[in-house]
């Protein structure tokens, strides 16, 4: 298994330069320890109740990490394709693939959180046929001169994008089942499928997201890529997860204080929901799932740590990194 970490890029209200400088020994550190991926959010808004704190902007982060590093990939995770326009992110990807000297995964998907969508004139109910359509100008923008796209929501004229890429960045894509309002049954619509299984991985999510509908999420996905004629082999499986490690053999401690670090994150939620939705508890809990996860396919996992504490980077890597790979 790869393991990645999402940076401790988050927008903290009050924040101080010095917290935002830090990212670059953060990055360097990440490398050094040999972490396979460096990996980005976006949140243009503070979403609750989810989460209590928004992120910086993921295409500049990931332009300052890849002036910060030299061998680690990177990748978001994810970008909210609806939010933008395709000419524009074409240019912003055509131009971080080569600073980036090609070290780029392009983790998209199509948001959830009403608010950022309205802040920008978007109607939420068309994300969905938004990202398709973002998604399939991308892949004409990124590879091919003079391009012209009459689509639903944009419409362009002989454009060309340089650099141009001989391939589009490998594309993972986000999503999976929520429950049908009939059947009350967790159901991933079969446009979100398609999309996983025309692109080359999926990115499963942890919010709300226990480990069991994943699991079944993950069976789907693999299932209609047969259907399809695609060896589900071709679909990397991502997962993104947040962590606190504390160094404490007490679980009293170690949940007490997991539940400070998750609260200034995610709000007021209890610890069994936490431990249902996130890496919590002891190492040996996180391990466990981990490997769970292994068990059924996961091939790359990106660790989000809750805070910035560097400290963090050095326990996963001392306490996870060589029992997972």
């Amino acid at each position: 298994m790869k393991v990645g970490i999402r940076v401790p890029s988050y927008s903290w209200q009050g924040m101080t330069v010095a917290e935002v400088a830090g990212l670059r020994g953060y990055a360097e550190r990440a490398e050094d320890l040999g972490f396979d991926s460096l990996w980005v959010i976006e949140h243009l808004l503070v979403a609750p109740p989810i989460y209590r704190v928004s992120w910086l902007d993921p295409l500049e982060v990931l332009a300052f990490l890849a002036a910060c590093t030299s061998r680690v990939q990177l990748g978001s995770g994810i970008i909210v394709l609806p939010l933008r326009h395709p000419v524009m992110l074409a240019k912003q990807i055509a131009s971080l693939w080569a600073l980036a000297q090609g070290r780029l995964i392009l983790g998209v998907g199509p948001g959830w959180y009403r608010p950022e969508f309205e802040a920008v004139g978007v109607n939420p109910a068309e994300r969905g046929a938004r990202t398709d359509e973002c998604l399939e100008a991308l892949r004409l923008l990124l590879t091919q001169p003079n391009v012209s796209f009459e689509g639903r929501f944009f419409r362009f004229l002989d454009v060309s994008i340089d650099p141009l890429l001989p391939a589009p960045p490998p594309i993972w894509v986000a999503g999976g089942s929520s429950t049908d309002p009939s059947s009350g049954e967790p159901v991933i619509p079969v446009p979100v499928l398609d999309r996983i299984v025309h692109s080359d991985g999926w990115l499963s999510g942890s919010s709300g997201r226990p480990d069991e509908q994943m699991k079944r999420d993950w069976q789907r996905v693999q299932a209609a890529a047969r259907a399809l004629g695609r060896d589900p082999r071709g679909i990397v499986f991502g997962h993104t997860q947040f962590l606190h490690i504390v160094e404490s053999d007490d679980r009293e401690r170690v949940v007490a204080d997991q539940m400070v670090a998750f609260r200034r994150v995610m709000g007021d939620r209890s610890a069994e929901k936490l431990a249902a939705d996130y890496l919590f508890g002891t190492t040996d809990d996180m391990l466990r799932r981990l490997r769970e996860l292994a068990e059924i396919g996961l091939e790359h996992i990106v660790l989000t740590p809750l805070t910035s504490d560097p400290r963090q980077l050095d326990l996963i890597a001392e306490r996870l990194l060589p029992h997972v790979r």
